[in-house]
């Protein structure tokens, strides 16, 4: 087994809990639909976040050429790979106990936990970069980190709705994009 075929299990189980968490509390918000008081941005959210996931699982393949790994180099990796794990923690409401849940309340409860993480996972990724390939982004990756940066710190400091309702669908749609000019096969 080589390096990172070993490396990159634990990186999977903890980007795999991360989609776990999404889609339990996908199946969560289904199962107690008559009680929530929806908050679309929650779910829409929810897809972003699951989206990205996959985007990082998909883009860990270019490490695999990766001949030497340090420590500090896999923590950087592992630390993104917890912060993406976090995203989809906070995103992902908490539908315990029996009475009415406002998901309006408790995304705003922990928007700021979320969208701390996402500019955590956004500082890794570039220092995983540097540390484990010897550089930093260029061009279009560039770019999306730092679209997405704007959009997340946007969440971080806003409390207002039409901002919030603004930044769920945004988010899906860079991501997507991002996706779609960067990561349609697998890097190489």
């Amino acid at each position: 087994m080589d390096a990172f075929s070993y490396l990159s299990v634990l990186l999977s189980i903890v980007l795999g809990l991360a989609v776990t968490q999404l889609l339990s509390g996908f199946a969560a918000l289904v199962h107690a639909r008559r009680r929530i008081a929806l908050y679309w941005p929650v779910p829409v959210q929810m897809a972003a976040t699951l989206l990205i996931t996959v985007q990082v699982w998909w883009a860990m393949f270019g490490m695999r050429n990766v001949s030497h790994w340090t420590f500090a180099g896999f923590l950087i990796v592992l630390g993104q790979s917890i912060a993406i794990y976090l995203m989809a923690a906070f995103i992902t409401p908490e539908l315990g106990g029996e009475g009415r849940i406002d998901l309006r309340e408790a995304y705003f409860r922990e928007s700021r936990w979320f969208f701390g993480s996402i500019l955590a996972a956004l500082a890794i990724s570039l220092l995983k970069n540097r540390i484990v390939s010897g550089g930093f982004q260029s061009g279009a990756d560039l770019a999306g980190h730092a679209a997405f940066a704007t959009v997340a710190l946007a969440g971080f400091v806003s409390r207002s709705d039409v901002v919030h309702k603004t930044i769920a669908p945004l988010s899906l749609l860079l991501y997507a994009l991002y996706i779609a000019l960067l990561f349609v096969t697998l890097p190489s």
